[in-house]
């Protein structure tokens, strides 16, 4: 070390950054794994109930939605295995289709009747007939939770 007029020449200020590619490793690990995909994503207004229940989470979804405007189909029909990304359907027979695919992968498949309560309950009663075509064992229906408050 120099002296320079009696003191000690100083090194630079250094940042070690080795183990900073080890947190980010690490926390993009942790984000990968702990990331939950919705499947059904349909904004809707769910009718009231006081009644809760869990609802199971692999259970296949199937949403009945009005139109967002007036141009639109008269409803919107989408589906969910649970594990992916819901698909439009346009006809009971793609809902006996899909649910009766799904019972045939697993037969206590849960399914998850999804639909806004400005939906008429004739349409609500077509899909749960094309569900009971299909020899689905159990059916849910989504409902939005009433709190003390209200």
């Amino acid at each position: 070390m120099a002296l320079i007029r009696g003191r000690e020449k100083k090194g630079a200020a250094q940042i070690f950054t080795a183990s900073m590619a080890d947190i980010v490793f690490l926390l993009l690990v942790f984000f990968i794994v702990t990331y939950k995909v919705e499947v059904d994503r349909t904004k809707m207004e769910l009718p009231d109930t006081w009644i809760r229940t869990k609802v199971p989470e692999k259970a296949a979804v199937i949403s009945i939605s009005p139109p967002d405007d007036r141009s639109g189909p008269p409803l919107t029909i989408r589906v969910s295995t649970g594990e992916e990304m819901s698909l439009p359907v346009s006809t009971d027979e793609e809902i006996v289709t899909f649910a009766s695919t799904e019972v045939a992968r697993d037969p206590n498949k849960e399914f998850i009747v999804k639909a806004d309560e400005a939906v008429p309950y004739e349409r609500v009663d077509a899909v749960l007939d094309a569900l009971k075509q299909s020899k689905v064992k159990y059916i849910f229906l989504l409902s939005d939770q009433k709190t003390v408050r209200e």
